[in-house]
């Protein structure tokens, strides 16, 4: 693998944590910028792979309170008080 030397721009406080950070866990700054970038290369590749968006439809009936306003139903249903749902 060929290494390459970048400079980046970060705010001075958060880099003065980050090599801390890198000297309690007795690793270099590059060792752990370079696998937390691999990490998030192989985590959106994995999630791309698994979901493609484009083969979704949403096809839903909406929900018409018999009573009151929507506002009030999801307001029921989020508090977890279902049974107060009027069922008429």
């Amino acid at each position: 693998m060929t290494k390459v030397k970048t400079s980046i721009y970060v705010d001075r406080e958060l880099w003065d944590r980050f090599r801390r950070y890198a000297l309690k866990r007795g690793k270099e700054v590059s060792q752990i910028l370079e696998e937390s970038i691999n990490e998030s290369i192989i985590d959106e590749d994995l999630f791309s792979e698994m979901v493609d968006y484009t083969d979704y439809e949403i096809d839903f009936e909406p929900v018409k309170p018999r009573q009151g306003t929507v506002s009030d139903l999801v307001r029921v249903m989020r508090d977890g008080t279902s049974g107060n749902i009027s069922r008429q």
